[in-house]
């Protein structure tokens, strides 16, 4: 145990310049100090982030059990689930085969319901839902699978168009050397088009976190490289009050070919 970091840094790494991620927010000032005075500290943010994006094929084999184990828990969500039944409950069957399958306590689950996807805790569903579900499985490898359930409105059902039309852009748009502005405006068209706010985060790279750099938005030049892994959600909200809106996960591999989506479930709002 060392009781002082920056000190014992520092005796093993003096004259050397050092990259450091999280710079602005990991070192107390006793221990950058220490280090300071003995190296060249730089921040190492993005470099880190960016090398990280790109998955190892060990890697790639642990994003897709934790798809697998997402993909199923879905499934669970959709035999338990009906009008009616608590949230808590329903949930709690995803949740037990979560753990069996050893995600432990790496899940961030939720029930939202429609239309306008407000969390619903334990009180009793409705008829239309989103389960919510993103997990990492026992590689650690966090990923974001989800479908709506249940009967659309009229609204919702146009915003499942620009979602289809969203699922077969991303498999063009995903390829190494495109930039995650140019994706961004590819799956967007088809909201925009209708008039519907994108209102969370197109996308964002995930990992051994869930939210990474690079995120799929507008402006962001950052260049894709094949083996790179998104999590996609458009957030489509109507500009009526009171809105309604439709929320939907999958998880993307870039290959050289295009955009692989992980799950394989079809785009589609689920009926029970």
């Amino acid at each position: 145990f060392a009781d002082y970091p920056g000190a014992w840094l520092a005796d093993r790494l003096r004259g050397q310049r050092v990259g450091v991620y999280g710079l602005d927010y990991v070192m107390t000032v006793r221990d950058y100090r220490a280090l300071a005075d003995a190296c060249e500290v730089v921040p190492w943010d993005e470099q880190f982030d960016l090398a990280r994006a790109v998955k190892s094929e060990a890697e790639l084999a642990s994003v897709r059990d934790s798809v697998r184990i997402n993909t199923e828990g879905f499934e669970i969500f959709l035999r338990e689930y009906e009008p009616g039944r608590g949230a808590a409950d329903v949930m709690a069957a995803c949740e037990r085969f979560f753990v069996e399958q050893g995600c432990g306590r790496l899940t961030m689950n939720m029930v939202l319901k429609g239309p306008e996807f407000l969390l619903a805790r334990d009180e009793p569903l409705g008829d239309f839902v989103l389960p919510s579900l993103e997990i990492a499985g026992p590689g650690g490898h966090w990923v974001e699978v989800s479908r709506a359930i249940g009967t659309p409105s009229a609204e919702v059902a146009r915003m499942l168009e620009a979602y289809e039309e969203y699922f077969e852009a991303a498999k063009e748009a995903f390829r190494p050397g495109a930039t995650a502005h140019d994706v961004h405006r590819a799956v967007a068209r088809g909201f925009s088009e209708r008039g519907y706010t994108l209102g969370h985060v197109t996308g964002h790279s995930i990992g051994m976190t869930m939210i990474e750099h690079p995120k799929i938005g507008e402006g962001v030049e950052t260049e894709l490289a094949e083996s790179m892994v998104f999590s996609m959600h458009p957030h489509a909200i109507s500009a009526d009050a009171p809105s309604e809106c439709l929320y939907m996960q999958d998880t993307w591999l870039v290959t050289p070919d295009g955009g692989e989506p992980l799950a394989g479930l079809p785009m589609k709002i689920y009926t029970t």
